[in-house]
């Protein structure tokens, strides 16, 4: 297909990336090509890492940071350095061209740093990732939302809402591009403690997952080498769900599964971006940098007296989902005290592709009833085989 003036090739057009409602790749860059104004909005000039489904969202994804060698020389990339010393030149989308060729490559989502090219070591945005733990109800949710936004613009910051396109929501706020990547952080931190001030209870900035309650304010995104899922991506879900950028008005009666790959497109006709007017909107990290000074140092982690036990390392989210079910039949006395929170189930990233953790809180177990650690249901080893 001609897009934007160049012949874009779609491989394997019918190739079905989510097999239950049965989307192909072609419906996936028609999807892109229909809201591209809102997608380049969110991505448009910043490097990015290539999340690919080569097989379809049915099998896990592998990350590849450095673009592809044999490219077109329309396709423009940026060199990133990594803390590790390593650098990689990474694709830079601009136009609806070099985002249908992204697309191709069986990229879902798109996963840009906060950053332009023009300046790779000063983010441009800070985010605000809310990720809720399980058993937290969508209401809860979008109230802490509503409560980082109001932190948000008692510093300064113009908040702009979107659903995740998961369990989660995110706020983002437009910055000048004058803070370092560290700076960027402590002032997300700074969001999250104030939220959680607000929120007892219902909000969380506890870094340790065995800790949390309710709704953790991520402020790690904010962190070099971090990416998140920008606005009018596809996520990975059966439904095809996509992180959908909204008006407030709109938040507190949104719910996350009207948002699809099939009714973005007319969403977006309707109404237009709701973020169109975001890159008018970047203030200042004066205000908050200055309060995260203020804050006392974080109370010490009790992560070492909390009992945790180690279920599963697997290769794929089902091989781990196994082994729990079969730990769960041998100690199915200790199972009758678990809540929903107390089974974390992680995603964890390899070299260049994502595994899965999954441990046991025991917390609310009666200390004699706690089980000990046992050898893993599932043992995998990513780095020694190559994950």
């Amino acid at each position: 297909m001609v897009v934007a003036g160049h012949e874009v090739r779609i491989t394997s057009p019918d190739k079905v990336i989510f097999p239950e409602t049965g989307h192909t790749k072609l419906d996936l860059v028609r999807y892109y090509l229909s809201v591209a104004p809102g997608a380049l909005r969110g991505v448009e000039g910043r490097p990015m890492i290539l999340k690919r489904f080569p097989r379809g969202v049915g099998q896990e994804a592998f990350f590849q940071k450095r673009a592809p060698d044999r490219r077109p020389g329309w396709i423009e990339v940026a060199e990133l350095r990594y803390p590790s010393g390593r650098t990689a030149e990474e694709v830079v989308v601009r136009d609806p061209a070099q985002l249908a060729w992204v697309v191709n490559l069986g990229c879902v989502d798109l996963n840009p740093h906060p950053v332009r090219a023009a300046d790779l070591d000063h983010p441009d945005e800070l985010r605000v990732d809310l990720d809720p733990v399980p058993g937290v109800e969508w209401a809860q949710v979008v109230d802490v939302a509503q409560a980082a936004r109001q932190v948000l613009a008692d510093f300064g910051l113009t908040a702009w809402p979107k659903t995740s396109g998961s369990r989660g929501f995110h706020v983002y706020a437009r910055i000048e591009p004058r803070w370092t990547f560290p700076e960027v952080r402590l002032a997300a931190e700074a969001v999250a403690r104030e939220v959680e001030r607000r929120m007892p209870g219902a909000a969380t900035s506890r870094w340790w997952k065995e800790e949390r309650e309710g709704v953790f304010v991520d402020y790690n995104q904010n962190a070099r080498d971090h990416t998140v899922a920008s606005a009018y991506s596809v996520r990975p879900t059966p439904d095809a769900r996509v992180s959908t950028p909204l008006t407030w008005p709109e938040v507190g009666g949104c719910r996350p599964e009207e948002f699809t790959v099939d009714t973005v497109p007319a969403r977006f006709r309707e109404i237009g971006d709701p973020w169109e007017g975001i890159e008018d909107a970047r203030g200042s990290l004066d205000l908050l940098l200055a309060f995260a000074e203020s804050l006392p140092p974080q109370e010490p982690t009790r992560k070492g007296g909390i009992p945790v036990v180690e279920v599963a390392r697997a290769r794929t989210k089902e091989e781990a989902l196994a082994g729990l079910e079969r730990w769960k039949t041998r100690h199915a006395p200790v199972v009758a005290h678990l809540r929903p929170a107390d089974v974390l189930v992680d995603s964890m990233r390899g070299r260049s592709s994502t595994w899965t953790r999954i441990r046991i809180n025991l917390r609310h177990v009666p200390q004699g009833e706690r089980p000990p650690q046992e050898p893993l249901e599932v043992d995998y080893d990513p780095w020694a085989q190559g994950g």
